[in-house]
């Protein structure tokens, strides 16, 4: 057995643990709250018994009851779909449009996986609700934003194309396959690191090519799953994805935790207890080409990402930019521009750490709150904000106009940190911190981060860490020495004409920030105007 299959098996089997213990609502199901977790559970729980036992009867059971809430009316807008939210009464659910868009699919993998195991019921009840989802032809959209949902549109294509025995929903499905392929490769992923939704897109196309029998369309699902690693492959660092996000959940920012596609894949660290988008990472696995692994696995030598993205939309488009810089302890940067991306989640920018412990955040980042902000939920960010990014450097300035509110965030993890008036110096498990403010700030200290709060505009915040390594081979034996040297060099803050920033970093080099109004600033390092004219997709 390979080790991803050693991996698949581990997810699998602590999976099943996880549905052995769930207690059964009034209902019978497990969960109200999403429908897809009482499949996706019920599925591990089926695959890790055997024929007999409590447990296969409980996952067929499980099975039984999310098929009978499908709506089986040829005559509905909703039929062959299935509720999303089940509470009060699932009998009662009204159909929703994402259940069946993911759970399709699957359906017709665990069917095709599993089916000679299945008891009479289980498998007519798969056998009818799969029919149903062929005619309801929920999937016949054509492509317009390229995005995870088209993805899915585009594999359930081809799945049931070939299970129907239907030529012309294959061809739709391989045109579909061709054009997306040749968008991202032209445009480059413009859903940069958003999850789950990234994880859609692999999950998508790794059933149909599991699935799929047709050699060409196989090679050319290879080319697509190929293009998706290489993707994720540059943005990894053991469990992570560094730098910006254009989307995310709560339980994805500030701390990395949908993990468990590159568990499988890369394994590089430990399988977190907490696993909040299980989904089908236990069954579908596509190996990532060497020359990715190569790159997620080995993050010896610092290594620059950059990237340009084309953003379309109905109104514009526009060339974004990201800029990551890679070492084996850490990760800095994010992207250049601020756009507004859907329900306003663009993450612009942070330094990551590796996936060590659950006990603190790996992501430290600071941001104006936008539209959409809550507290202890970081992800809605205003336009109020440029950047420089240099490495293990990032610069931020906050134009903040006088009808908003002045106050600034910042999360950061876990450590020993020392507060001094506008500046923090900390250790974390692999690296030493500097963190400066514009204006004071207070830190509260949260069970898995500290909360940095800064009031007054304008404001800017300058970030610079190193890793102990590096600070070990400058004769930096702790913190408080890794603090008398960056004290001796704090950044400038100048507002008397334009907001600047003038910073000499740890490597003597010269970086100076200004913004003349919001949405126009100029970066200098070494008094060279950053080149954004070397980003490639």
């Amino acid at each position: 057995m390979s080790r991803s299959d050693e991996r698949l098996q581990e997810i699998i089997y602590k999976i099943a643990q996880i549905a052995r213990q769930q207690p059964e609502l009034n209902s019978g199901l497990w969960f109200h709250s999403d429908i897809r977790d009482n499949f996706y559970y019920a599925s591990y729980l089926f695959t890790d018994s055997t024929e007999g036992t409590i447990d296969r009867a409980t996952a067929t059971r499980i099975l039984l009851k999310v098929l009978q809430l499908q709506d089986v009316n040829p005559n509905s807008d909703t039929y062959g779909h299935w509720p999303l939210r089940l509470e009060p009464n699932p009998q009662e659910a009204k159909p929703n449009t994402l259940p069946v868009e993911l759970m399709g699919s699957l359906m017709a993998f665990f069917f095709n996986t599993y089916s000679s195991e299945f008891s009479p019921p289980l498998r007519h009840a798969f056998e009818s609700a799969l029919a149903h989802i062929y005619h309801s032809n929920f999937y016949r959209k054509p492509l317009h934003q390229y995005n995870h949902h088209e993805a899915k549109y585009t594999a359930t294509k081809l799945i049931f194309g070939q299970m129907f025995g239907d030529e012309g929903l294959t061809e739709d499905g391989v045109q579909c396959l061709r054009e997306t392929l040749s968008v991202v490769q032209q445009q480059g992923m413009h859903e940069y690191g958003a999850l789950p939704w990234f994880w859609h897109w692999v999950q998508a196309y790794t059933c149909a090519w599991t699935l799929v029998d047709n050699p060409d369309i196989k090679t050319t699902l290879s080319d697509m799953l190929d293009l998706l690693w290489k993707e994720r492959a540059q943005y990894y660092l053991k469990g992570t994805w560094v730098g910006a996000h254009s989307r995310g959940l709560r339980h994805d920012i500030p701390q990395d935790t949908n993990v468990l596609f590159d568990y499988v894949q890369f394994g590089d660290f430990s399988l977190p207890e907490a696993m909040p988008r299980t989904e089908y990472a236990g069954f579908l696995f596509y190996e990532a080409p060497d020359s990715a692994k190569q790159i997620a696995l080995n993050r010896d030598q610092p290594t620059e990402v950059t990237k340009l993205v084309t953003k379309t939309t109905d109104s514009q488009i526009k060339q974004l930019h990201s800029y990551v810089y890679i070492t084996e302890s850490f990760a800095s940067g994010g992207m250049w521009e601020r756009f507004n991306e859907f329900d306003n989640e663009q993450h612009r920018w942070d330094v990551t750490l590796p996936l060590i412990t659950a006990d603190s955040v790996n992501k430290a980042f600071f941001f104006h709150p936008g539209n959409g902000y809550a507290e202890h939920d970081p992800r809605h960010q205003s336009e109020f904000a440029e950047v420089l990014y240099h490495k293990n450097v990032i610069i931020a300035l906050y134009p903040i106009p006088e009808t908003y509110s002045k106050q600034i965030i910042g999360v950061l993890p876990k450590g020993l940190w020392l507060q001094e008036p506008q500046a923090l110096f900390g250790a974390t498990e692999q690296l030493y911190w500097s963190v400066y403010t514009m204006q004071p700030y207070q830190m509260e200290e949260l069970t898995d981060r500290h909360i940095i709060t800064s009031e007054g505009t304008p404001n800017g915040v300058v970030i610079e860490v190193m890793s102990c390594q590096e600070a070990e081979q400058r004769d930096l034996r702790n913190l408080q020495e890794f603090a008398a040297l960056v004290r001796l060099k704090p950044p400038f803050f100048n507002r008397t004409d334009a907001l600047k920033v003038d910073y000499i970093n740890l490597n003597q080099e010269s970086l100076q920030l200004s913004v003349h109004k919001p949405g126009h600033s100029e970066a200098l390092i070494n008094g060279h105007t950053v080149d954004l004219g070397r980003y490639v997709r």
